[in-house]
């Protein structure tokens, strides 16, 4: 197993640690506050930049059921339910990026919408701050997650998840190797960064 310390060219990406995702909200994840220990633990290492993302939608989102979408109302901006959680340590995060903010497109992804088309500004905001290597966790991992680090690994950057740090809609039956089909996101860094995630 490769060994890994963080550094200035390096991105920790947190993924849509809100409320509404978390055990009581909207849309909750199974065991999703599990996630916010081991973020906090990276947050606090020396990454070059720290990034967390929200879902951040207009009350009719195309992704809502009432217009047609599959989820419940969540994350509405400015809302409780929107709002990163207590115990998430935010004094590491050097920048926030929202996402899903117009009321006809989603946007799964940290970087695009779900069709490709509008970015959120997260590549150049990266590019800019010299980072070659992304190391995400958060919510969701069969959703979000997978999809940020998808895009993360076709926009040229070495991609790094960190299953402790994530939680899966489809809870312990996701299937993690679906994760690296027809990408270059990288598992042989996995477990070096778990335990950096555990022992902290």
């Amino acid at each position: 197993m490769m060994s890994i310390s963080p550094g200035p060219h390096d991105a920790l990406i947190i993924v849509d640690v809100q409320n509404d995702f978390l055990p009581g909200g909207a849309l909750a994840v199974p065991d999703g506050d599990a996630v916010i220990p081991p973020l906090n633990r990276l947050a606090a290492l020396p990454f070059g930049c720290v990034v967390a993302t929200q879902d951040w939608h207009p009350p009719d989102h195309i992704s809502f059921a009432a217009q047609g979408g599959p989820w419940p109302v969540h994350c509405v901006h400015a809302s409780a339910g929107a709002d990163f959680p207590d115990l998430l340590d935010l004094r590491s995060v050097t920048h926030i990026i929202h996402k899903g903010t117009t009321q006809a497109r989603d946007s799964y992804s940290a970087f695009f919408d779900n069709e490709g088309e509008t970015s959120t500004g997260l590549d150049g905001l990266l590019r800019a701050l010299g980072i070659e290597r992304v190391v995400i966790g958060g919510l969701a991992l069969d959703y979000c997650v997978a999809a940020t680090a998808r895009d993360a690994a076709r926009l040229g950057f070495t991609t790094i998840i960190v299953p402790d740090a994530c939680r899966a809609v489809a809870g312990a039956a996701f299937d993690h190797d679906t994760l690296s089909v027809g990408t270059n996101i990288g598992f042989t860094a996995l477990a070096a960064f778990g335990e950096l995630a555990r022992r902290r």
